[in-house]
């Protein structure tokens, strides 16, 4: 096995949780209260903008403009199905170019494609022939799949992406063991992009499953569902911690193979509560270490 799972939080799984929560990436919903959430997070911090079919990508890169405006650093989540041509890419594109965003995401998206991009391999290679502004590019992967998308024909489009990319970020996934064993089978695939994880944020117990309904987290709603102890480890008065899920995360984040290099933390543009979260568990972690 690549990864050395542990009953108990090593001096080593935890100094690697203190090393992707001392400055990691979060998620912003193109919301009318997203500005207002952004001044609660550290100052320059890396925020990464989702794209909403309701509000049309153009809500994206105007939030992204806006944060580059306040000192963030904006990732701009480009969604395939919301591109309508050639011409509205290389429009975006300079647009995001000319506001100094130089960080993307590039997904499929939800629903029928609007116009000529199906999916997130389709955008990719059209960017490239483009010539876009992004130092980096990241894009998704599924621990426990896709609702409406085979197995393997996600894990062909993941390898044909990897020359696109610069980095993988998986899906909100409660079970630490099934996203361990999804990193681990992509280091065998030969699949060497280094790994975000993506972490639910402070948030209320409904709007937690009703996200995860919508993106289809089907198999975690089971492992729940049959794993009380690990329920009572993530659920604490007043709606979802995510510190059960990140320690059980613990030996995956300290093994160099599966390099996991940051924390994409979904806030559900509820950043305040998020961000008193992890300043608490931050310095609990420091405080562990330093007495």
């Amino acid at each position: 096995m690549l990864f050395r799972r542990r009953s108990s939080l090593a001096p080593i799984q935890a100094a690697a949780l203190a090393r992707v929560l001392e400055a990691p990436t979060f998620e912003l919903v193109p919301l009318k209260n997203a500005l207002d959430q952004a001044g609660f997070l550290p100052s320059g911090a890396t925020v990464s903008v989702t794209a909403s079919p309701a509000k049309g990508i153009e809500a994206t890169v105007e939030l992204c403009e806006q944060l580059a405006g306040l000192g963030f650093d904006p990732v701009a989540h480009l969604s395939a199905r919301m591109i309508r041509d050639r011409a509205h890419l290389a429009d975006l594109l300079a647009r995001l170019r000319s506001g100094g965003i130089d960080r993307a995401f590039v997904v499929g998206g939800d629903g029928d494609a609007f116009g000529a991009y199906p999916d997130g391999l389709t955008l990719l290679r059209e960017m490239a022939d483009l010539g876009h502004p992004f130092r980096e590019i990241g894009v998704p992967c599924y621990p426990e799949g896709h609702p409406t998308i085979p197995t393997e024909r996600l894990m062909t489009a993941l390898a044909e992406k990897q020359p696109y990319a610069h980095y993988m970020t998986t899906q909100i996934c409660f079970d630490a063991g099934a996203t361990a064993s999804f990193i681990e089978g992509r280091r065998v695939a030969g699949i060497t992009l280094p790994v975000h994880i993506g972490l639910p944020g402070v948030a209320e117990i409904h709007k937690l499953a009703m996200i995860s309904a919508r993106i289809g987290v089907k198999d975690s709603k089971r492992f729940l569902s049959k794993n009380v102890r690990l329920v009572g480890q993530l659920v604490r008065p007043g709606g979802f911690r995510p510190d059960g899920l990140l320690e059980s995360l613990g030996g995956a984040l300290a093994d160099p193979i599966a390099d996991i290099r940051d924390l994409h933390v979904y806030t559900f543009n509820q950043v305040e509560t998020t961000e008193e979260w992890r300043n608490r568990y931050l310095a609990a972690l420091r405080a562990e270490r330093d007495g």
